[in-house]
């Protein structure tokens, strides 16, 4: 049997975003609907939090929550927001909009979408400094042509006035990082920075995230359902499902020894885990629709471990392990290997 490290976990660095309680809902015409749920996340200065799962899992509506950018449909609630000493719920609309660009940025997934085809990147760029640091068009330039050298764009200078069509998607998503990191945040949300990008573009984005919050002493957001990307440059993750954290801790302890089953069957999945030649080992089922959320747990008709408490009893967050944190009532049989019984999963949901 293998033990348990109870030697405390390291402190982390200093959070400059802290989320308790994050609750979403959406206005439909059968009601409110609850997207987001009870959601609790820490990022540390200079740090990278993975916030990890399947789509319609409740990441992207997480981070417009945060952002102060839900439609009018939704209502947003917390127990506390905090942006580098800032109380975000204490703010108006002008005030959180203030604090887009300064303290916290997003890079959104769609590059082409985000940025506006009949303008130059000089104009997109440039438009930050003029209005938000009152520099001048020349100076304004110069910041930018800075800017898309640092995110590695060749020949900045010349390809400052292009538009957005004449890049590759590669350096589109490396122009709307560098939109994104323009006037210095403390807080970088990147949801799903390399979505639709072949392997060596991927690898390029992530190198230069990683560089950058080297760089600028960043903590950074990164938003995405791609277990490969979580391995190259997660600190720490969190993982969602059906609008809830259900895993959270420091990355290389929950990849090791995951204490939810739902991150263990994201693990499987992989092309890795499954070894050469192996077939992947497919989560059954789908994740649940927010307006038909089973009882219990959210994950007991696809999981292989569940109990018949599973169904009846919604487990809430507790501590299986020094640092880590776990929504699950078998966690610690997980996290020490002390499995002894289980229920197959005959289908899906």
């Amino acid at each position: 049997m293998n033990s348990v490290d109870n030697s405390p976990p390291e402190p982390g660095p200093e959070p400059v975003l802290r989320v308790r309680g994050l609750d979403v809902r959406f206005r439909t015409r059968s009601g409110d609907l609850s997207v987001v749920r009870d959601v609790d996340l820490e990022v540390g200065r200079g740090e990278v939090v993975a916030l990890l799962g399947e789509s319609g899992s409740g990441k992207s509506v997480t981070a417009r929550a945060i952002m102060g950018l839900l439609e009018d449909t939704a209502t947003a609630t917390a127990d506390e927001l905090w942006l580098a000493g800032r109380d975000l719920t204490a703010l108006d609309e002008r005030g959180r909009r203030e604090l887009r660009g300064t303290e916290i940025s997003l890079v959104m997934q769609d590059a082409l979408s985000a940025l506006n085809p009949v303008l130059s990147v000089d104009d997109q760029l440039g438009e930050l400094f003029r209005v938000r640091r009152g520099l001048s068009r020349s100076a304004a330039r110069a910041k930018a042509v800075e800017l898309l050298g640092l995110v590695g764009i060749p020949a900045p200078r010349q390809r400052i006035r292009d538009h957005p069509h004449q890049f590759s998607g590669g350096m589109r998503q490396r122009i709307l990082i560098a939109m994104a990191i323009a006037l210095e945040p403390k807080v970088l949300i990147a949801d799903e920075p390399t979505t639709a990008l072949d392997v060596t573009v991927q690898a390029q984005i992530l190198d230069l995230l990683d560089r950058l919050r080297d760089q600028l002493g960043m903590g950074i957001l990164l938003i995405t359902h791609d277990l490969g990307v979580v391995l190259e440059v997660a600190d720490r993750l969190a993982v969602m499902y059906a609008g809830r954290v259900v895993e959270a801790g420091a990355a290389d302890p929950v990849l090791d020894r995951p204490a939810h089953p739902y991150t263990q069957a994201l693990l499987r999945s992989m092309p890795q885990a499954a070894g050469q030649g192996s077939p992947l080992i497919a989560i059954p089922g789908s994740p649940p629709n927010p307006a038909r959320t089973p009882s219990g747990c959210a994950f007991h008709p696809r999981c292989p471990v569940r109990l018949p408490l599973c169904r009846e009893v919604r487990p809430e967050p507790a501590e299986p392990g020094p640092g880590r944190i776990a929504a699950c009532h078998r966690s610690r049989e997980l996290i020490t290997g002390t499995m002894i019984s289980e229920e197959p999963v005959h289908g899906g949901v």
